[in-house]
């Protein structure tokens, strides 16, 4: 089955995981976000959040699709746009880099290179668009029994996929990823997302996605 990238847009945030459409943990200050969840409103904040960001800013994440099944998916913009952004202990991320926020891959598509499309992606895109670097901020200590969900990307994954650490911390380290410049590294980029897409064979698994 063919797999493809698209960009995040209103329609396709639809067909996301109702679990991530409904995760505003990044999009709403930590402060409002237990008010957003009881009273319920957290699709229409995420919606409203990744609608400011394309108007204000453009392009803000990545849908990979098998088939026509989305299988992943990676949410990044400025620091400044994510309420979250200044609330971790190794905050604030570099003031010249975009911050890698949401990434999420389905359990029974992980470990087969989904992630690291994902990532070839976001770093295509922001080569393009003259960006300098990437930065994530890392959970050192991720929760595996919770195969569902995940806020913050676990650390080790970052890190394998060429993520260096700039602030250690025991629990949220931050990390990241200086973006070369210049048509040879887009080449290469792109190369890299094709050989992943085409060559990398998905054994999946029927499983029940929770809520």
């Amino acid at each position: 089955m063919s797999r493809s990238i698209e960009g995040i847009t209103l329609d396709n945030l639809e067909r996301l995981p109702l679990g991530c459409r409904r995760c505003v943990y990044w999009e709403v200050a930590p402060h409002l976000r237990e008010e957003a969840e009881q009273f319920g409103e957290t699709e229409v904040e995420k919606e409203a959040w990744i609608s400011s960001v394309l108007l204000e800013w453009g392009s803000c994440g990545r849908v990979v699709f098998h088939g026509d099944d989305p299988v992943g998916f990676v949410l990044y913009a400025p620091p400044n746009a994510v309420p979250r952004a200044g609330a971790f202990p190794t905050s604030p991320p570099g003031a010249d880099a975009i911050l890698l926020t949401a990434f999420h891959v389905q359990p029974e598509f992980r470990g087969s290179g989904i992630g690291r499309a994902l990532v070839q992606a976001t770093v295509q895109d922001l080569t393009r668009r003259g960006v300098r670097a990437v930065e994530a901020f890392g959970d050192a200590q991720p929760d595996t029994d919770d195969e569902q969900h995940v806020c913050v990307v676990p650390a080790a994954f970052l890190r394998a996929v060429g993520f260096k650490t700039v602030a250690p911390h025991t629990r949220w380290p931050r990390l990241r990823m200086e973006l070369r410049s210049g048509l040879s590294w887009k080449a290469d980029v792109e190369a890299a997302l094709e050989r992943l897409l085409d060559e990398v064979a998905v054994t999946a698994t029927p499983s029940v996605t929770r809520a």
